[in-house]
C-alpha cells in the first residue's frame, strides 16, 4: 500500500502520510510523494485547498528511527545532500500557492511537527500532542523547524520547546500560537474539512497571492512588501471573482466565487 493517499472532493485535496505502524514516520516514497503531490495541487484548478494529516493514531513522528542507523554509514557529505533533498518539501510547501491546513490527529515531533508548522493553519485534535524532539535523539533540528518556531511562537518559547525537548498538548499549542485551534477528537474531522471548503469556496487567485504576501512580510522589509502588495492587488482587481464580489455587494448576496 502506498506511504501517502490522496482524495479530492468539493474543491478540497486530501493528502494521508500513510504508515500508521511507523507513526506515520517519514519515508522516500512519502516525501517524493509529498513534493509532488504540492506541486502537482497547486496548479490544479480544481482544487481551492488542501488538507495534510495521518493515518491512525498520529499525524507524523519525522524521521524514522528504526532507519537512522544505517545513516551511520554514509558520510558527512551524503548526509548532508539527503538532507537538503528533504528540505525542498518545506520550502516547496510555503511558495504553493493553495492553503495547506494540517489536520493533527496524534503526536506531531519532530520533523513532524516541523511538516505541520509548514502548513498555513493548523488544526489540532485536544488528544494530540507536540514537540521538537530532537533533543532526546542528541539531534540540533532540521525542517525549517526552528525558523517556523521561532516566527509562529516567538524567541523565548521556541527556545524552550527546543532546549528542554517537552511535549505539550494541543490546548497549550493553541494558547502559544503554534496550532490555529484545538477541537474536540469528535470533531477534528467535521471542524477541518468545513474550514477546508470555507477556504476552497473563496476568491483563490486572491488567496493565492494573499498567501505570498504573508510569507514575505515575514522576511522582507516593508517597502518591498508595500510593492508586492500594490502588484497583487492589482491583480486581483482584474479577477472575475472581484468582478463577482462588487456585483454581490451591490445587489446584497453573498458571492459565487469561481475562482478566476
Amino acid at each position: 500500500m502506498s506511504d501517502l493517499l490522496e482524495t479530492i472532493e468539493d474543491g478540497v485535496a486530501t493528502l494521508t502520510l500513510n504508515r500508521p505502524d511507523r507513526l506515520n514516520a517519514f519515508s522516500p516514497e512519502s516525501l517524493g510523494g509529498l513534493r509532488e503531490a504540492f506541486t502537482r495541487l497547486g496548479n490544479d484548478s480544481s482544487v481551492g485547498a488542501i488538507v495534510l494529516t495521518g493515518a491512525g493514531r498520529a499525524f507524523c513522528a519525522g524521521g524514522d528511527i528504526k532507519t537512522m542507523g544505517k545513516r551511520a554509514e554514509q558520510t558527512y557529505e551524503q548526509r548532508l545532500e539527503g538532507l537538503r533533498a528533504m528540505h525542498q518539501l518545506p520550502a516547496l510547501m510555503r511558495m504553493v500557492p493553495k492553503v495547506i491546513i494540517a489536520m493533527i490527529n496524534g503526536p506531531a515531533t519532530g520533523a513532524g511537527l516541523g511538516l505541520a508548522m509548514s502548513c498555513d493553519l493548523r488544526m489540532a485534535a485536544r488528544s494530540a500532542r507536540l514537540g521538537t524532539a530532537f533533543l532526546g535523539m542528541g539531534f540540533s533540528g532540521d525542517f525549517g523547524g526552528s525558523w517556523l518556531m521561532t516566527r509562529l511562537v516567538g524567541t523565548a518559547k521556541a527556545r524552550e520547546l527546543y532546549f528542554l525537548g517537552e511535549l505539550i498538548g494541543a490546548e497549550e499549542a493553541e494558547r502559544i500560537g503554534l496550532v490555529s485551534r484545538a477541537v474536540d477528537d469528535a470533531m477534528l474531522a467535521s471542524e477541518t474539512f468545513a474550514l477546508a471548503r470555507r477556504i476552497a469556496d473563496g476568491p483563490r487567485v486572491a488567496l493565492g497571492y494573499m498567501k505570498r504576501n504573508l510569507h514575505a512580510a515575514e522576511t522582507e522589509p516593508f517597502g518591498p512588501v508595500l510593492e508586492m502588495e500594490a502588484v497583487h492587488q492589482a491583480r486581483t482587481g482584474q479577477t472575475e471573482d472581484h468582478k463577482e464580489a462588487v456585483r454581490a455587494f451591490i445587489e446584497k448576496r453573498k458571492p459565487a466565487f469561481e475562482g478566476r
